[in-house]
């Protein structure tokens, strides 16, 4: 990104936790540190004090505790602001964006907590203004094409662009090459256009000759988690009320942390479910997603009950 001129965040990258150590010391704190691999939407964290920083790097490092993912440690610039997503589809000549979202990390109420993959997200984001957009288009999106084409790479394929907007410009925190979740639960069921015949334009090279379409509507989900999620908890839960939360107007329910053991839906992960509904305004979608969440049932199920409350500020 400093090579393009892309809007981030100072950085270095490390492969010795000494030297990363060493560069917090030097910068001080509040200070983010990051597992530079995939490690499930948690190898990212935000320390307050020094000590809190050491700590991450020896976590992510020595303790190995995201694998392989933690064999380079990014040290960057603490980014004040507030975060959001924009996914794009890419066939390596062009890149389109999806609908903007906003995603909720920390665990608890009022953004508190040790962060999580997400505990629920909402669609469009009011944050993501217009110009915004704009900006994002020429200073962030078309440059990362061009990085890519310059670097040799031709990319085919989903990108996630984590944004910081502050005042009015955003900052590119993190890219991922794939769906952001939750944020796919609460973009895609706004896609008008089927989503094969994108896919089929990216794979084929001509997303330039396609027109997307998008619903004028508001999606927002809710993470129903395991209690404990996202440090211990239990698994094996029996799941009831999905059928009759789905049996509501505009509301869908994804499964992530299930499995099906003698014919019944049991708990199988941290996150278990999410609830996504969709309509025409953000207390509509906020009152149709938490109703569909009282449906539905497993023991010591956890969720966040301020998904959506910014957007209701904007």
């Amino acid at each position: 990104m400093q090579k393009y001129q892309i809007p981030t965040a100072e950085y270095e990258s490390f492969t010795e936790a000494d030297k990363a150590v060493e560069y917090i010391k030097r910068k001080g704190a509040p200070i983010v540190v990051k597992a530079s691999g995939l490690a499930a939407g948690k190898g990212v964290i935000v320390a307050q004090t020094e000590a809190e920083a050491v700590e991450a790097v020896e976590i992510i490092m020595k303790d190995e505790k995201f694998g392989d993912a933690g064999e380079k440690v990014v040290v960057e610039e603490f980014l004040e602001g507030e975060e959001a997503t924009i996914l794009a589809f890419c066939d390596g000549q062009t890149v389109v964006p999806m609908i903007a979202s906003q995603d909720h990390k920390p665990a608890y109420d009022g953004g508190k907590g040790p962060n999580t993959g997400g505990m629920g997200a909402y669609a469009p984001a009011p944050v993501v203004t217009e110009q915004i957009k704009a900006d994002f288009k020429t200073e962030i999106m078309e440059p990362t094409l061009k990085a890519l084409q310059s670097e040799g790479l031709e990319f085919k394929g989903i990108i996630y662009f984590g944004l910081m907007i502050k005042d009015g410009k955003a900052k590119v925190l993190e890219y991922n090459v794939r769906f952001g979740d939750p944020e796919a639960q609460v973009v895609l069921p706004l896609l008008e256009t089927d989503l094969v015949d994108v896919m089929e334009a990216v794979i084929e090279g001509n997303l330039d000759q396609l027109e997307i379409h998008w619903k004028q509507q508001k999606a927002l989900c809710v993470v129903m988690a395991s209690g404990g999620y996202p440090i211990e908890y239990e698994k094996g839960k029996k799941i009831t009320g999905i059928k009759a939360a789905e049996a509501e107007e505009d509301i869908i329910v994804f499964q992530a942390g299930t499995s099906l053991e003698n014919g019944k839906l049991l708990t199988d992960g941290g996150r278990v479910l999410a609830v996504t509904a969709l309509g025409s305004s953000f207390q509509e979608v906020i009152d149709k997603a938490y109703a569909g969440v009282e449906k539905i049932d497993f023991a010591d199920f956890q969720i966040r009950n301020d998904i959506g409350q910014k957007a209701l500020e904007k």
